[in-house]
């Protein structure tokens, strides 16, 4: 999908090839509203563009918003071996976020990357992930849920005096969804970590390499933002960051 040359342009790739072809984007449209809401144009980015179409849409964009997915970031990505709980790769999800991020460092433009977006933020940067959380820590929290059980929710300790702690009114402790079974593990270059649970999960991180705006979360803020304050100022935050950005630009 091409962006139009009118809003503030929020590329948000699918979250697999499988959901693409499918036509299942009913957890896809929660990023997408979520978006909208936020006051930009949310435009889908598929999976199966070529390298020269995936450049050509990114440079339209004025921000990134990577969603979740049901797959795991590929352990050669960060130079270990997959270990049994590890879910399938989806190398064309992997290659469109890596293009994007590539893109979006090299122009300055925010990322706020979700779950799955947070873990391929880091490997991208050079870092590492727990590839099962349950196997590695054993820890009580609940992390992870099955589609039909509920969510559950967690607290997240965050760091003061960062843009994620500006983002909740300068809270530092906020309460959380949870769907995943791999985090963080070592940041990558440029990234530091601004939350926690208390089992020492990395809940969130934000870029230090320069001024631009890159938050990656660990939780879904796409299922909570139409109630919760928090949720909405993270959407918002990358909005207004490429809202900043472009009137820099014509400056």
């Amino acid at each position: 999908m091409r962006a139009s040359s009118h809003a503030l342009q929020i590329g948000v790739p699918y979250r697999t090839k499988k959901e693409e072809v499918t036509g299942q984007a009913v957890k896809l449209e929660k990023y997408l509203v979520a978006v909208r809401q936020a006051g930009a144009e949310a435009v889908p980015v598929s999976l199966h563009l070529s390298s020269g179409e995936l450049r050509r849409l990114a440079e339209s964009l004025d921000g990134m918003v990577l969603s979740g997915s049901p797959a795991d970031v590929d352990p050669a990505r960060f130079g270990v071996p997959r270990q049994p709980a590890c879910a399938d790769p989806d190398p064309a999800r992997e290659d469109t976020d890596f293009a994007l991020l590539e893109h979006a460092f090299a122009e300055n433009k925010p990322v706020l990357a979700i779950c799955y977006g947070i873990q391929s933020l880091n490997v991208y940067l050079g870092g590492t992930l727990i590839q099962d959380i349950p196997s590695a820590l054993g820890t009580p929290i609940e992390h992870d849920h099955q589609d039909d059980a509920p969510e559950p929710f967690h607290r997240a300790r965050i760091e003061p005096g960062t843009r994620l702690a500006e983002l909740a009114a300068g809270a530092t402790e906020a309460v959380v969804n949870s769907s995943h079974h791999q985090s963080v593990k070592d940041p990558g270059r440029g990234l530091r970590i601004v939350a926690r649970t208390a089992d020492g999960v990395i809940e969130a991180v934000e870029w230090t390499g320069d001024s631009n705006w890159v938050i990656g979360v660990q939780w879904h803020p796409e299922r909570m933002a139409p109630a919760d304050r928090f949720a909405q100022a993270l959407f918002g935050g990358v909005v207004s960051a490429a809202a900043a950005r472009k009137a820099l630009a014509r400056t």
